[in-house]
Order: structure tokens, then sequence, then C-alpha cells
């Protein structure tokens, strides 16, 4: 599943040529790709067509373009396999294309937004915008945590939050409620900067190994997006169709069975909530 530098990645590609676009024409391919708006293919379109988008935001995994003349925006989440994809007004339908966004901009011309996804597990949507602090944030996304490259992200907040919770570290860094964009790969990758075990109780971590986890949180966050995100396979790309290169900067996940970079003891691999959780065992001591 796209994680939060991947989806970033989408929404720094998207915004050159959305924002300032007018809407000319949507086309509903596959209704499945709507399950989050439940009014309806014809509704969405009604809402889209003629409207100009004014933004590109994001939040954790969650990616949305704010519209003019009301509170609205089309809000995106990718699922396991979305791509949003820049087209030729021109170019043939894509494999898995469920949606297709007709843009003319002002000094691009004329685009095209394709909503692609193999497992359609993702949706796309027009919803509300709310007040959250000192942004707006679409309904169905104010639920969710700031994430940590948030500015507005609250450190001391998040340490009181571990220190109220039992749970091992990784589920509380996977809970969107608590902070948001961090997934499996990137949760395990940042504890195994740590040095910290992934089933440590979360209240039991010092405020020094919080902070020092958080610090690598960002740190690793910082670098995928650097290197485009992470690609295992054609699922995740960005705007252009092309592949994030993070895959090769793993220092854990996916490494079972093989050397821990740091002191070469062979990295372990255990089934963690229909998935698995990576790290080492001499260097990840569980305390």
């Amino acid at each position: 599943m796209p994680e939060l530098p991947e989806v970033e990645v989408v929404r720094a590609g998207l915004a050159p040529a959305a924002v300032g676009s007018l809407i000319t024409a949507v086309s509903v391919l596959d209704e499945r790709a709507l399950t989050r708006h439940t009014p309806g293919p014809a509704d969405f379109v009604a809402r889209l067509e003629g409207r100009t988008f004014t933004d590109a935001a994001r939040r954790g995994k969650f990616l949305w373009l704010p519209l003019d003349s009301d509170d609205s925006a089309l809000i995106a989440h990718l699922g396991m396999s979305g791509q949003m994809l820049l087209r030729s007004p021109d170019a043939v339908t894509e494999r898995h294309e469920r949606i297709r966004i007709s843009i003319e901009h002002p000094l691009h011309g004329e685009l095209a937004i394709v909503f692609a996804d193999q497992r359609t597990f993702g949706s796309l949507a027009v919803d509300h915008l709310v007040v959250d602090g000192p942004t707006a944030v679409p309904t169905q996304v104010a639920h969710i945590a700031r994430d940590p490259m948030d500015p507005h992200f609250d450190d001391a907040g998040f340490r009181v939050a571990l220190r109220r919770r039992s749970s091992a570290i990784k589920r509380v860094l996977l809970d969107q409620q608590v902070i948001s964009g961090v997934g499996n790969i990137y949760a395990d990758e940042s504890l195994w900067a740590a040095r910290i075990h992934p089933e440590t109780p979360a209240s039991s971590l010092s405020t020094q190994s919080v902070s020092r986890l958080l610090a690598e949180v960002r740190t690793v966050l910082a670098k995928a997006l650097a290197e485009g995100g992470t690609s295992f396979d054609a699922q995740y790309v960005n705007v252009n169709g092309q592949a994030g290169y993070f895959a090769h900067s793993l220092n854990a996940y996916g490494r079972g069975g093989q050397p821990c970079p740091r002191c070469g003891t062979p990295i372990r691999r255990e089934a963690f909530m229909n998935r698995s959780s990576h790290y080492c065992p001499r260097c990840q001591r569980r305390r």
C-alpha cells in the first residue's frame, strides 16, 4: 500500500498541472472507484465539471485537490494499488483505468488526470472541507492524525499518547489516529534505525527513546521522499508512471535472513497483523 512518501510524491507531481486548471469533463468508467462518494457517479461528475482546482494537499495517505466556489475538494485514497497519472488528452485508456478527469491549465494546456487501480481498493470522492486548526481538511480525513512531516505535528502530544498505550510500539506507529502516514515499511525501517524492538510496549519507552524514534521516522520518510518512494512492483508509480528507488535503501523491511547492515546478524522476519515485521534480534533486543 502506498504510504506517506509515495502519496506525497504523487501530490507534488499533480500540483503543477492541476492547481489552476479548469475541469472540462469527467468520465467514470468503473463505479467501484467511487466507494467513498456515496451519492454516485452522476453527482460526482456534476460536482466537478466546470470547477477549478485551487490547491493540492495531503495528510498521511490521503491527498486532495480543493475546488473553487465552495468548501469542497476532490479527495483520493490510493488503497493498495491506486495510481494518479498525468496523461495527454488523447492518451489511450490505461489498462486499469477507472476515472478520467479532463483539465485545461492556463499554461500547460489540455491534460488528463487518470485514476487507475488494479485491485479496486482505492477511491475518489468529492468531500466537504472542515476547519482543523490552521488548515482545512475533508470530513473523511478529519479523524486522521497529523503526520510527522506536517509542520503542525505535536511532538509533545505524541509522547503523551505513547505513555498512555501499552500496545507494541509498532502497532502504535500504524495507528492513524496517533500518527498518520507511517505504514509497515517505514515502521520497520524507523524502528531499526532507532534500535527499538517492534514489540516493545509503547508506554515503556523513555522520553529520549521516543524523541530518537520520532527523529528516525522523519529521517526515513525524508530519504524515501528524496528517492521517489518505494516500489516493489508496477503498482506504485508517480504521476508519470515512474517507479521509486527507496527499495534499494531498505535496511530491515523485506530483508528476512539477510545480514543486518549494522552488525551482520540475520534480519528476522515474523508474522504481524496479517503482514510481517522485520528487525535485527541483536541491534533491536527486546528489553
